[in-house]
């Protein structure tokens, strides 16, 4: 949690700002996984801080959904490419991609613990995160 923590914290993600009236508060939840070696070893312990999205109201809170995620044909194709050439193709895990897209609307989200703030104050999203919309 404390890794989660310090990625969002350099990243920039949010500013701690008193909440705006007539404006609603996303929550948050962390959501924990476990990965693995191959051999079915423990690798290490991954937490991540999600936003409550379905907390969301259309037309207030977002406009539209959108997600960046690579298509399977893509994908596919990007295999079929590096099989002919004979490149070697390696597998990683990119922390907190979601936080490359800048969302179009003012969301609030409460802060979580560990974060020191006044009262009153909440986390306004500069950058998004999982789970929103």
């Amino acid at each position: 949690m404390d890794e989660e923590l310090s990625a969002l914290h350099k990243t920039d993600t949010w500013d701690l700002v008193p909440l705006p009236p007539s404006k609603s508060v996303v929550g948050y939840r962390w959501v924990y996984k476990i990965k693995t070696n191959s051999d079915g070893s423990i690798e290490r312990y991954k937490a991540r801080l999600v936003a409550k999205g379905y907390s969301q109201q259309y037309g207030m809170d977002y406009e539209e959904t959108f997600t960046s995620i690579g298509k399977m044909s893509t994908i596919r194709t990007l295999i079929v490419v590096a099989s002919i050439c004979q490149w070697y193709i390696s597998q990683l895990d990119v922390k907190n991609t979601f936080l490359n897209g800048d969302p179009q609307e003012e969301v609030y989200m409460a802060p979580p613990p560990g974060i020191s703030h006044d009262s009153g104050y909440v986390c306004k999203l500069k950058k998004t995160l999982y789970g929103l919309k």
